[in-house]
Protein backbone atom coordinates (compact mmCIF):
# COMPACT_ATOMS: atom_id res chain seq x y z
CA UNK A 1 0.00 0.00 0.00
CA UNK A 2 1.44 3.44 -0.97
CA UNK A 3 2.54 5.50 2.02
CA UNK A 4 3.10 9.17 2.79
CA UNK A 5 4.82 11.35 5.37
CA UNK A 6 2.54 12.89 8.00
CA UNK A 7 2.89 14.86 11.24
CA UNK A 8 1.01 12.90 13.89
CA UNK A 9 0.00 13.52 17.49
CA UNK A 10 1.70 11.00 19.78
CA UNK A 11 1.00 12.40 23.25
CA UNK A 12 0.91 15.80 24.96
CA UNK A 13 4.19 17.50 24.12
CA UNK A 14 4.94 15.29 21.11
CA UNK A 15 3.94 15.73 17.49
CA UNK A 16 6.33 13.83 15.23
CA UNK A 17 6.87 13.05 11.56
CA UNK A 18 5.75 9.51 10.73
CA UNK A 19 4.51 7.45 7.76
CA UNK A 20 0.89 6.51 7.10
CA UNK A 21 -1.00 4.91 4.20
CA UNK A 22 -2.23 7.28 1.50
CA UNK A 23 -6.02 7.44 2.08
CA UNK A 24 -8.48 5.59 -0.13
CA UNK A 25 -10.98 7.83 -1.94
CA UNK A 26 -14.69 7.35 -1.35
CA UNK A 27 -17.39 8.38 -3.86
CA UNK A 28 -17.87 11.91 -2.44
CA UNK A 29 -14.23 12.53 -1.48
CA UNK A 30 -11.20 14.09 -3.10
CA UNK A 31 -7.57 13.27 -2.52
CA UNK A 32 -5.52 16.46 -2.50
CA UNK A 33 -1.75 16.52 -2.83
CA UNK A 34 -0.66 19.16 -0.35
CA UNK A 35 1.60 21.89 -1.74
CA UNK A 36 1.52 24.28 1.25
CA UNK A 37 0.07 24.19 4.75
CA UNK A 38 0.80 25.85 8.10
CA UNK A 39 0.58 25.58 11.89
CA UNK A 40 -2.29 27.14 13.84
CA UNK A 41 -2.55 28.23 17.46
CA UNK A 42 -5.16 25.50 17.92
CA UNK A 43 -2.48 22.96 17.00
CA UNK A 44 -0.41 24.29 19.89
CA UNK A 45 -3.37 23.66 22.23
CA UNK A 46 -3.38 20.08 20.88
CA UNK A 47 0.39 19.78 21.36
CA UNK A 48 0.06 20.91 24.99
CA UNK A 49 -2.77 18.49 25.68
CA UNK A 50 -5.26 21.34 26.24
CA UNK A 51 -7.50 20.06 23.44
CA UNK A 52 -7.90 16.27 23.20
CA UNK A 53 -7.46 14.38 19.93
CA UNK A 54 -6.81 10.72 19.19
CA UNK A 55 -3.26 9.42 19.33
CA UNK A 56 -1.89 8.85 15.85
CA UNK A 57 -4.08 11.54 14.27
CA UNK A 58 -2.50 13.64 11.52
CA UNK A 59 -2.65 17.26 12.68
CA UNK A 60 -3.36 20.35 10.58
CA UNK A 61 -6.37 22.07 9.04
CA UNK A 62 -5.11 24.66 6.54
CA UNK A 63 -4.60 22.95 3.17
CA UNK A 64 -3.55 24.33 -0.19
CA UNK A 65 -2.91 21.76 -2.88
CA UNK A 66 -3.71 20.02 -6.15
CA UNK A 67 -6.47 17.50 -6.80
CA UNK A 68 -4.81 14.11 -7.11
CA UNK A 69 -7.90 11.90 -7.36
CA UNK A 70 -11.67 12.40 -7.31
CA UNK A 71 -14.42 10.18 -5.99
CA UNK A 72 -16.80 8.65 -8.51
CA UNK A 73 -19.70 10.92 -7.53
CA UNK A 74 -17.77 14.21 -7.52
CA UNK A 75 -18.70 16.54 -10.39
CA UNK A 76 -17.49 19.97 -11.50
CA UNK A 77 -13.79 19.38 -10.80
CA UNK A 78 -10.93 17.60 -12.51
CA UNK A 79 -7.61 16.21 -11.41
CA UNK A 80 -4.73 18.68 -11.49
CA UNK A 81 -6.75 21.72 -10.39
CA UNK A 82 -5.32 23.90 -7.62
CA UNK A 83 -7.65 24.08 -4.63
CA UNK A 84 -8.05 25.12 -1.02
CA UNK A 85 -10.39 23.56 1.51
CA UNK A 86 -11.55 25.33 4.63
CA UNK A 87 -10.53 24.20 8.10
CA UNK A 88 -14.25 23.66 8.59
CA UNK A 89 -15.67 21.06 6.18
CA UNK A 90 -19.49 21.11 6.33
CA UNK A 91 -21.45 18.33 4.68
CA UNK A 92 -24.16 20.71 3.49
CA UNK A 93 -27.04 18.50 4.64
CA UNK A 94 -26.79 18.23 8.44
CA UNK A 95 -29.26 19.93 10.79
CA UNK A 96 -26.67 22.59 11.57
CA UNK A 97 -26.03 23.27 7.88
CA UNK A 98 -29.73 23.47 7.10
CA UNK A 99 -30.06 26.02 9.93
CA UNK A 100 -27.29 28.06 8.30
CA UNK A 101 -24.65 27.28 10.94
CA UNK A 102 -22.19 25.31 8.82
CA UNK A 103 -19.36 25.54 11.34
CA UNK A 104 -21.29 23.39 13.82
CA UNK A 105 -22.02 20.62 11.33
CA UNK A 106 -22.16 17.30 13.19
CA UNK A 107 -22.35 15.04 10.15
CA UNK A 108 -20.61 11.73 10.69
CA UNK A 109 -21.02 11.61 14.47
CA UNK A 110 -22.85 8.67 16.05
CA UNK A 111 -24.60 10.52 18.83
CA UNK A 112 -26.29 13.50 17.22
CA UNK A 113 -25.14 17.08 17.60
CA UNK A 114 -21.58 17.69 18.76
CA UNK A 115 -19.98 21.08 19.47
CA UNK A 116 -17.35 22.03 16.88
CA UNK A 117 -18.64 19.25 14.66
CA UNK A 118 -17.71 21.09 11.47
CA UNK A 119 -14.03 21.14 12.41
CA UNK A 120 -12.81 17.76 11.28
CA UNK A 121 -9.31 18.12 9.79
CA UNK A 122 -6.83 17.45 12.58
CA UNK A 123 -9.68 17.03 15.06
CA UNK A 124 -11.74 13.98 14.12
CA UNK A 125 -10.20 13.25 10.69
CA UNK A 126 -6.59 13.11 9.55
CA UNK A 127 -5.46 16.62 8.70
CA UNK A 128 -3.35 18.57 6.27
CA UNK A 129 0.17 18.33 7.65
CA UNK A 130 1.00 15.48 5.33
CA UNK A 131 1.79 14.81 1.71
CA UNK A 132 -1.86 14.00 0.94
CA UNK A 133 -5.21 14.95 2.47
CA UNK A 134 -8.59 13.28 2.02
CA UNK A 135 -11.27 15.98 1.72
CA UNK A 136 -14.80 14.81 2.61
CA UNK A 137 -17.87 16.12 0.76
CA UNK A 138 -15.58 17.53 -1.90
CA UNK A 139 -18.30 19.33 -3.86
CA UNK A 140 -19.16 21.34 -0.74
CA UNK A 141 -15.61 22.06 0.35
CA UNK A 142 -13.16 22.34 -2.55
CA UNK A 143 -12.62 25.89 -3.81
CA UNK A 144 -10.58 26.52 -6.95
CA UNK A 145 -7.63 28.86 -6.55
CA UNK A 146 -7.86 31.71 -9.10
CA UNK A 147 -5.12 31.87 -11.70
CA UNK A 148 -2.38 34.25 -10.67
CA UNK A 149 -2.67 33.70 -6.91
CA UNK A 150 0.20 31.92 -5.20
CA UNK A 151 -0.06 29.35 -2.41
CA UNK A 152 1.13 31.87 0.16
CA UNK A 153 -1.44 34.43 -0.96
CA UNK A 154 -4.29 32.02 -0.19
CA UNK A 155 -2.69 30.11 2.70
CA UNK A 156 -4.56 32.13 5.34
CA UNK A 157 -7.99 31.53 3.77
CA UNK A 158 -8.80 28.09 5.25
CA UNK A 159 -8.67 29.31 8.86
CA UNK A 160 -6.79 32.44 9.92
CA UNK A 161 -8.32 34.88 7.46
CA UNK A 162 -11.76 33.25 7.69
CA UNK A 163 -11.65 33.35 11.49
CA UNK A 164 -10.29 36.88 11.74
CA UNK A 165 -12.80 38.25 9.27
CA UNK A 166 -15.60 36.42 11.08
CA UNK A 167 -14.67 38.34 14.22
CA UNK A 168 -15.48 41.55 12.40
CA UNK A 169 -18.59 40.06 10.80
CA UNK A 170 -19.96 38.65 14.06
CA UNK A 171 -19.44 42.04 15.68
CA UNK A 172 -21.79 43.47 13.04
CA UNK A 173 -19.52 46.42 12.28
CA UNK A 174 -21.12 49.42 10.59
CA UNK A 175 -19.56 52.25 8.60
CA UNK A 176 -18.08 54.76 11.02
CA UNK A 177 -17.73 52.35 13.95
CA UNK A 178 -14.88 52.38 16.43
CA UNK A 179 -13.39 48.93 16.98
CA UNK A 180 -10.81 47.58 19.44
CA UNK A 181 -8.93 44.38 18.57
CA UNK A 182 -7.18 42.68 21.48
CA UNK A 183 -4.00 40.81 20.41
CA UNK A 184 -2.37 41.07 17.03
CA UNK A 185 -1.36 37.54 16.29
CA UNK A 186 -2.28 36.33 12.84
CA UNK A 187 -6.01 36.03 13.69
CA UNK A 188 -6.09 39.43 15.37
CA UNK A 189 -4.33 40.98 12.38
CA UNK A 190 -6.94 39.50 10.05
CA UNK A 191 -9.67 40.80 12.37
CA UNK A 192 -8.09 44.25 12.06
CA UNK A 193 -8.08 43.96 8.26
CA UNK A 194 -11.67 42.69 8.29
CA UNK A 195 -12.83 45.58 10.47
CA UNK A 196 -11.36 48.05 8.00
CA UNK A 197 -13.02 46.30 5.05
CA UNK A 198 -16.39 46.40 6.83
CA UNK A 199 -16.24 50.16 7.30
CA UNK A 200 -14.77 50.82 10.74
CA UNK A 201 -13.18 54.26 10.70
CA UNK A 202 -11.26 54.02 13.97
CA UNK A 203 -9.47 50.76 14.76
CA UNK A 204 -7.52 50.41 18.01
CA UNK A 205 -5.21 47.42 18.26
CA UNK A 206 -3.80 46.14 21.54
CA UNK A 207 -0.34 44.56 21.26
CA UNK A 208 3.18 44.76 22.72
CA UNK A 209 5.46 42.95 20.23
CA UNK A 210 7.13 45.59 18.00
CA UNK A 211 6.89 43.52 14.80
CA UNK A 212 3.19 42.92 15.41
CA UNK A 213 2.58 46.58 16.20
CA UNK A 214 4.08 47.48 12.83
CA UNK A 215 2.03 44.78 11.11
CA UNK A 216 -1.15 45.97 12.81
CA UNK A 217 -0.69 49.40 11.29
CA UNK A 218 -0.14 47.82 7.87
CA UNK A 219 -3.38 45.85 8.23
CA UNK A 220 -5.44 48.92 9.11
CA UNK A 221 -5.00 49.90 12.78
CA UNK A 222 -5.26 53.64 13.41
CA UNK A 223 -3.93 53.38 16.97
CA UNK A 224 -1.93 50.69 18.73
CA UNK A 225 -1.97 50.43 22.52
CA UNK A 226 1.07 48.71 24.04
CA UNK A 227 -0.38 47.02 27.12
CA UNK A 228 3.05 46.85 28.75
CA UNK A 229 3.23 50.64 28.79
CA UNK A 230 -0.37 51.67 29.49
CA UNK A 231 -3.56 50.13 30.83
CA UNK A 232 -5.45 49.24 27.63
CA UNK A 233 -8.88 49.92 29.15
CA UNK A 234 -7.90 53.39 30.34
CA UNK A 235 -6.07 54.18 27.09
CA UNK A 236 -8.97 53.08 24.90
CA UNK A 237 -11.36 55.14 27.02
CA UNK A 238 -9.03 58.12 26.53
CA UNK A 239 -8.83 57.58 22.76
CA UNK A 240 -12.63 57.45 22.53
CA UNK A 241 -13.19 60.47 24.81
CA UNK A 242 -14.76 58.22 27.40
CA UNK A 243 -17.40 56.83 25.04
CA UNK A 244 -15.97 53.36 24.59
CA UNK A 245 -15.90 51.30 21.41
CA UNK A 246 -18.80 50.01 19.37
CA UNK A 247 -17.23 46.57 18.96
CA UNK A 248 -14.35 44.84 20.66
CA UNK A 249 -12.75 41.70 19.23
CA UNK A 250 -10.95 39.31 21.58
CA UNK A 251 -8.38 37.30 19.61
CA UNK A 252 -6.19 35.71 22.28
CA UNK A 253 -8.35 33.46 24.46
CA UNK A 254 -7.46 34.62 27.96
CA UNK A 255 -9.49 35.89 30.90
CA UNK A 256 -7.56 39.15 31.07
CA UNK A 257 -8.15 40.12 27.44
CA UNK A 258 -11.78 38.96 27.48
CA UNK A 259 -12.48 41.08 30.53
CA UNK A 260 -10.71 44.11 29.06
CA UNK A 261 -12.66 43.70 25.81
CA UNK A 262 -15.88 43.82 27.83
CA UNK A 263 -14.82 46.85 29.87
CA UNK A 264 -14.09 49.05 26.82
CA UNK A 265 -17.55 48.63 25.26
CA UNK A 266 -19.98 51.49 25.04
CA UNK A 267 -23.49 50.77 26.34
CA UNK A 268 -25.09 48.41 23.86
CA UNK A 269 -21.75 47.47 22.33
CA UNK A 270 -20.74 44.03 21.08
CA UNK A 271 -17.90 41.75 22.14
CA UNK A 272 -16.85 39.37 19.39
CA UNK A 273 -14.85 36.50 20.86
CA UNK A 274 -12.43 34.53 18.67
CA UNK A 275 -10.02 33.16 21.27
CA UNK A 276 -9.78 29.47 22.09
CA UNK A 277 -10.12 29.30 25.88
CA UNK A 278 -8.45 26.53 27.85
CA UNK A 279 -10.23 27.27 31.14
CA UNK A 280 -13.46 28.66 32.55
CA UNK A 281 -14.26 32.30 31.82
CA UNK A 282 -15.65 34.63 34.48
CA UNK A 283 -17.74 37.69 33.61
CA UNK A 284 -17.13 40.51 36.13
CA UNK A 285 -20.37 41.96 37.47
CA UNK A 286 -19.42 45.61 37.12
CA UNK A 287 -18.16 45.30 33.53
CA UNK A 288 -21.29 43.36 32.60
CA UNK A 289 -23.42 46.04 34.29
CA UNK A 290 -25.21 43.25 36.15
CA UNK A 291 -26.54 42.00 32.82
CA UNK A 292 -28.38 45.28 32.08
CA UNK A 293 -25.95 46.94 29.66
CA UNK A 294 -27.60 45.75 26.43
CA UNK A 295 -24.30 44.15 25.50
CA UNK A 296 -23.93 41.38 22.95
CA UNK A 297 -21.30 38.66 23.46
CA UNK A 298 -20.85 36.59 20.33
CA UNK A 299 -18.58 33.60 19.82
CA UNK A 300 -17.56 32.33 16.41
CA UNK A 301 -16.00 29.20 14.94
CA UNK A 302 -14.19 29.73 11.64
CA UNK A 303 -16.70 29.63 8.73
CA UNK A 304 -15.87 27.03 6.09
CA UNK A 305 -17.14 25.63 2.81
CA UNK A 306 -16.22 26.50 -0.76
CA UNK A 307 -18.35 29.67 -0.98
CA UNK A 308 -16.58 31.12 2.04
CA UNK A 309 -13.22 30.29 0.49
CA UNK A 310 -14.30 31.83 -2.84
CA UNK A 311 -15.20 35.11 -1.16
CA UNK A 312 -11.94 35.31 0.76
CA UNK A 313 -9.86 34.58 -2.32
CA UNK A 314 -11.89 37.22 -4.14
CA UNK A 315 -10.89 39.78 -1.53
CA UNK A 316 -7.24 38.80 -2.03
CA UNK A 317 -7.46 38.85 -5.84
CA UNK A 318 -8.99 42.35 -5.70
CA UNK A 319 -5.97 43.69 -3.84
CA UNK A 320 -8.09 44.88 -0.91
CA UNK A 321 -6.20 42.70 1.53
CA UNK A 322 -2.76 41.09 1.44
CA UNK A 323 -1.96 38.37 3.98
CA UNK A 324 1.41 37.37 2.53
CA UNK A 325 3.33 39.40 5.14
CA UNK A 326 1.88 37.13 7.84
CA UNK A 327 4.07 34.27 6.58
CA UNK A 328 7.32 34.96 8.40
CA UNK A 329 9.03 31.54 8.30
CA UNK A 330 9.22 28.60 5.90
CA UNK A 331 9.93 24.92 6.55
CA UNK A 332 9.82 21.58 4.79
CA UNK A 333 7.55 18.88 6.18
CA UNK A 334 10.70 17.00 7.24
CA UNK A 335 11.41 19.93 9.60
CA UNK A 336 7.98 19.80 11.27
CA UNK A 337 9.30 19.32 14.81
CA UNK A 338 11.62 22.32 14.40
CA UNK A 339 8.71 24.36 13.02
CA UNK A 340 6.52 23.43 16.00
CA UNK A 341 9.25 24.36 18.45
CA UNK A 342 9.62 27.81 16.87
CA UNK A 343 5.90 28.47 16.55
CA UNK A 344 4.81 27.10 19.94
CA UNK A 345 7.45 29.18 21.71
CA UNK A 346 6.81 32.29 19.57
CA UNK A 347 10.48 32.94 18.83
CA UNK A 348 12.14 35.08 16.20
CA UNK A 349 9.06 37.26 15.56
CA UNK A 350 7.09 34.36 14.11
CA UNK A 351 3.53 34.96 12.94
CA UNK A 352 2.82 32.07 10.58
CA UNK A 353 4.97 29.39 9.02
CA UNK A 354 4.58 27.93 5.55
CA UNK A 355 5.20 24.17 5.38
CA UNK A 356 5.79 22.48 2.06
CA UNK A 357 6.11 18.71 1.51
Amino acid sequence: MPRMKAAVFVEPGRIVLDEKPIPDVGPHDALVRITTTTICGTDVHILKGEYPVARGLTIGHEPVGVIEKLGSAVQGYHEGQRVVAGAITPSGYSEACLCGCHSQDAAGTKHGWKPLGGWRFGNTLDGSRAEYLLVPDAMTNLALVPDGLTDEQVLMCPDIMSTGFSGAESGNIHIGDTVAVFAQGSIGLCATAGARLMGATTIIAVESVPERIEMARRMGADHVVDFTKADPVEEIRRLTDGRGVDISIEALGRQQTFEAALRVLRPGGSLSSLGVYSGDLKIPLDAFLAGLGDHTIRTTLCPGGKERMRRLMGAIASGRVDTRPLVTHRFKLDQIEEAYDLFANQRDGVLKVAITP
